[in-house]
């Protein structure tokens, strides 16, 4: 009896101390990414210390009820099985342009990424301009960027930019606040951009279900579900990163009213505007990720086949490590490794994870989940959390593309701040990639 008793009180014990490491490794990664924005920040005497205090609450307070509270978790899931079945709906098109006229099914040479994937952005862009043109996005932002402005004392332009991105793209968020982009502070204007580069658009979401759930119902909804948190999640840790690096130190507009523009003159309208937005984006990431595919393998050629053979050390990385020699994916794998071992990734899964995060940030985050699907499928993590975790690190647009879409699309707006833009575009790529590495600390202490 009484061994079993110690080895119980043992166990009891050492699992005490792994949770009092993990702990330790969560807060030591929120201290590191702080630490890097404060490094970045052009104003440090100036930063709201208590603001962003208050966002990483919200954030911490999101996560728990999201992933541990079973009311909230089960609306969340609701919600995933609601993106889930829509996704199902695009498969009606989708066969009906791609099915064999003989079989009524879709071949299996077409079974690919153009056929399976790229229609639910053009669907979702369509649901999406159609639910804005109703004002029911309207009153879904309106809502959470009230509670927001209440609780962390943002400016409501502020707070309707931030929530905006959660549903829509970083061009189409800003129009949610298009009446006051002329007199918005710089503090206000980083904020919005880098709340563009935190969070993703709803259309993306959709292919990035299929990309890590593939055709299991079960997967799908259980990535659905992280997702659609990662996206929440990162609107209060945009904001954090960007008044960290940016602080405000203007008088700011505190009115809070939505902008009454339009997606087209009626539904009918909305949804055709919607499907052609959609058709643009489908076929400019279709084009995105074959011209990135074709570069990486050049890359792939000369650091590997010529450079790696020639000096001997792709004989050395084969002996040493799982890849096959000095590829692009190598070089960017052990270049972000440390950052994702201090984000709380166990070292084994490290490399892998410092490779989709190069990924992410050197092309885009599209490629980076196309990368991540594949290494999941193969099973190439060590641990499910590695998996879960990168989930959430890589949402978000920031990447190097993104600032010129931002200065292109915003500055569209205002046309006479586009040299501030261009000023602050390096910087909310910056704040765009710490706010996903906030939700994905916060996010690996509940795992």
């Amino acid at each position: 009896m009484d061994s079993t008793k110690n080895i119980n009180e043992m166990s009891f014990l050492d699992h005490l101390e792994d949770l009092r490491w993990h702990l330790i490794r969560a807060v030591s990664g929120i201290m590191i990414v702080a630490t890097i924005a404060f490094i970045f920040s052009r104003d440090r005497k100036n930063i709201d210390w208590a603001l962003v205090m208050k966002g990483l609450l919200v954030q911490f307070v999101f996560a728990v009820g999201i992933l541990k509270v079973p009311f909230i978790e089960s609306i969340f899931e609701n919600i995933s099985r609601g993106f889930v079945k829509v996704i199902s709906f695009t498969q009606a098109g989708t066969d009906f342009l791609f099915a064999s006229y003989i079989t009524g099914k879709i071949e299996a040479p077409l079974i690919n990424f153009l056929v399976q994937v790229l229609p639910t952005i053009i669907f979702f862009s369509a649901l999406t301009s159609l639910f804005y043109y109703l004002g029911i996005l309207q009153r879904v932002v309106y809502l959470f960027a009230w509670l927001m402005k209440k609780f962390m004392k943002l400016s409501g332009s502020e707070s309707l930019a931030a929530v905006g991105n959660v549903f829509l793209g970083q061009t189409e968020a800003p129009l949610l606040v298009r009446p006051y982009l002329g007199k918005m502070t710089k503090s206000e204007l980083f904020c919005l951009m880098s709340g563009g580069m935190a969070t993703i658009a709803g259309g993306v979401l959709a292919a990035y279900i299929g990309f890590l759930g593939g055709t299991d119902p079960i997967e799908q909804l259980l990535f659905a579900k992280h997702l659609l948190a990662a996206s929440v999640l990162s609107a209060p840790a945009a904001v954090i990163a960007a008044k960290i690096i940016v602080p405000e130190t203007e008088e700011y507009d505190k009115e809070m009213k939505l902008s009454k523009d339009k997606i087209g003159n009626n539904a009918l309208e909305a949804i055709s505007n919607g499907t052609s937005d959609g058709l643009k984006l489908a076929v400019n990431v279709g084009a995105m990720l074959l011209v990135f595919t074709a570069l990486i393998a050049m890359g792939n050629y000369i650091s590997n086949d010529l450079i790696g053979n020639w000096t001997g050390i792709n004989t050395w990385i084969i002996a040493n490590t799982s890849y096959t020699g000095l590829t692009m994916q190598f070089m960017v794998g052990y270049s972000f490794a440390p950052i994702a071992w201090l984000m709380g990734i166990a070292w084994e899964d490290a490399v892998l994870v410092g490779q989709l995060l190069g990924e992410k940030t050197i092309l885009n985050e599209f490629y980076a989940y196309k990368t991540l699907g594949e290494m999941k499928a193969a099973n190439l993590f060590s641990h499910q959390k590695s998996v879960i975790m990168s989930t959430y690190i890589l949402c978000g647009f920031a990447n190097f593309a993104s600032i010129g879409i931002q200065i292109g699309g915003i500055g569209a707006l205002i046309p006479n701040k586009k040299g501030l833009l261009s000023e602050l575009g390096l910087l909310a790529l910056v704040a765009g990639t710490l706010a996903s590495l906030f939700t994905a600390v916060i996010v690996g202490m509940m795992l």
